[in-house]
């Protein structure tokens, strides 16, 4: 079965939230990216030099439980991701993954309707060979229990990236 699936970054009207306000109740101060480098995740690339960002408490399970009506519970967790200070021109949604928020290690963690997680696979793949991560979401998404992947950075558990199967084009 051939699974397609989209990449999504964090949704504009999120943004718009999280810049006001993160998921830990908290105003967060721009700063001026000196090196660049800082994975968004409102655009799915990483900062240039002298890009305003700001680092905020993002909480990826709970915003897709409050639109879905799951109960995420004890998987509930947030954690902190850099975004545009200022509103961008980013990516909302596409197919494939993005290799552009590769790193050598991620761990791809697969999340039932219900909000609970069915399991983690572990990658490790250098950035050239980052396309190959598609067969890896495929095979994982292909589990009809699956309803969602989190892309996580191993060494800092960072949330990167949400995969969901694509939406059926309407006939």
């Amino acid at each position: 079965m051939d699974t397609t699936y989209e990449a999504r970054a964090i949704a504009p009207a999120v943004l718009r939230q999280l810049r006001e306000r993160d998921d830990a109740g908290e105003t967060r101060r721009p700063l001026t990216d000196p090196e660049g480098g800082a994975p968004l995740r409102c655009c799915l690339r990483h900062s240039e030099p002298g890009e305003r960002i700001l680092l905020v408490s993002y909480a990826p399970l709970r915003r897709w439980a409050a639109e879905t009506g799951a109960e995420p519970g004890p998987y509930d967790e947030r954690g902190p991701v850099f975004i545009h200070a200022e509103d961008c021109a980013g990516q909302t949604s596409g197919p494939g993954y993005p290799a552009a928020m590769h790193g050598a290690r991620r761990v791809l963690r697969a999340y039932g309707r219900d909000g609970r997680i069915l399991g983690g696979t572990l990658v490790e793949i250098p950035r050239e060979r980052a396309a190959e991560v598609d067969d890896i979401l495929r095979e994982v998404l292909a589990d009809p229990e699956v309803a969602l992947v989190h892309v996580r950075a191993v060494e800092f558990g960072c949330f990167m990236v949400e995969i969901r199967r694509a939406q059926a084009a309407a006939a």
